[in-house]
């Protein structure tokens, strides 16, 4: 895929502008230079236009009952966003006189049973709905059966390709180049590399692996001399690493991964009995309890994929939305957030646990701050 030919392209069909070198769509190139600088790299199939919420107004007044339709709940990630949403975002709107309550369904990966559920929370009169890292496509009719019900739709740590949907993320096609990029060097510019993928076909996971390869693309002595997929859970990345370091006696020199599964690689590869390597981490607290008590094992780390703190952007702009703020564009990005050895000390205490389940995180203010979020609406409140 040629990313500059599929700008231009978009470019001469007037769904985005072209100033700089820079190509932006319509929505964006209303978003101050600061924020238009995260959407520079992004995935293709990424809804850039204007918002069709921009005039939006909520069927009923506050306070408002929310469906979550999460697709799976089977890792600490999973389980970590929902409790924010559960224990701190929904008391907090409920003593606000937002929001009354959360319906939470989960599907278990199976599109047909998430559709399912979506229609059946619209039926039984929810006012917006969540969604988490879908299939991009699959959900789309749903969507837009949801809109013409006037119930507005919230996709967050992915995207979904539906005009009707607003979706909220971290720009996970650059968290994947600067992820690929650091542990290239990090390698020293050669040698092999093992990429774990999250769920292929879902929205983050392939935007992440377009953008590793971009990234690696770069460095002609690095090889990718295997590709697995983790399925976002430590155990079955853990199993699937395993088999390959079994079956593959290459040396592997760095492993690209993303979460949450990167305290399953790191297991692999301690009961491997080959060399630790590096390995990229996005915030489980058990393989950063692991940099802990070996702080010369790498570098650097990233926030790419923070649970509580992609759940609050998602639940702050469907009630910015609701309240009629406008929100400008189809897709909320945020950028890659480094952390170092020094953040992870102030987090965890030095008998800290290497079987955890919880994750370091981003503040708030670092993610989604209040100054920034209403850069995002036309009527800001």
């Amino acid at each position: 895929m040629n990313y500059t030919n599929v700008l231009k392209t978009f470019a001469s069909v007037g769904i985005l502008s072209i100033a700089g070198g820079t190509a932006f769509a319509e929505g964006i190139s209303d978003l101050p230079a600061g924020e238009r600088a995260h959407y520079e790299m992004v995935d293709p199939q990424i809804p850039l236009g204007s918002s069709p919420l921009a005039d939006f107004a909520a069927k009923n007044p506050p306070p408002w009952k929310i469906g979550y339709a999460s697709s799976y709940a089977g890792n600490t990630w999973r389980a970590s966003s929902l409790k924010e949403i559960m224990d701190n975002l929904l008391p907090a709107a409920k003593e606000a006189g937002l929001v009354s309550e959360v319906v939470v369904t989960q599907s278990d990966l199976k599109d047909a049973v998430q559709i399912q559920q979506m229609r059946q929370m619209v039926d039984d009169g929810v006012d917006a709905i969540i969604i988490c890292c879908s299939n991009v496509t699959a959900l789309n009719p749903t969507i837009e059966y949801a809109h013409s019900k006037g119930v507005p739709v919230f996709s967050f740590s992915g995207y979904v390709t539906s005009p009707y949907a607003i979706n909220v993320a971290a720009n996970h096609m650059q968290g994947g180049y600067d992820m690929g990029k650091w542990l290239a060097e990090e390698m020293g510019g050669k040698g092999n590399v093992v990429l774990v993928s999250g769920i292929p076909g879902f929205a983050s996971s392939d935007s992440f692996d377009l953008g590793a390869k971009k990234a690696l693309e770069e460095y002609p002595e690095i090889s990718i001399i295997g590709e697995i997929a983790g399925k976002w859970t430590d155990q079955v990345a853990q199993t699937e690493l395993q088999k390959f370091l079994a079956t593959n006696p290459r040396q592997v020199d760095g492993i690209l991964t993303q979460s949450a599964q990167e305290n399953g690689v790191l297991n692999a590869m301690l009961q491997s009995g080959r060399d630790m390597v590096p390995i990229t981490l996005g915030g489980e607290a058990s393989a950063a309890c692991y940099w802990r008590k070996n702080p010369d094992w790498i570098s650097q780390s990233f926030h790419i994929w923070p649970p509580a703190r992609e759940m609050g952007q998602a639940w702050d702009v469907m009630l910015r939305t609701l309240g009629g703020e406008g929100p400008k564009i189809q897709t909320m990005l945020r950028p890659v957030l480094p952390y170092t050895i020094e953040d992870v000390n102030a987090a965890l205490p030095e008998d800290c646990d290497l079987n955890s389940t919880d994750w370091i995180q981003p503040t708030a203010d670092q993610w989604w701050p209040d100054d920034i979020a209403k850069q995002y609406f036309n009527n800001p409140k």
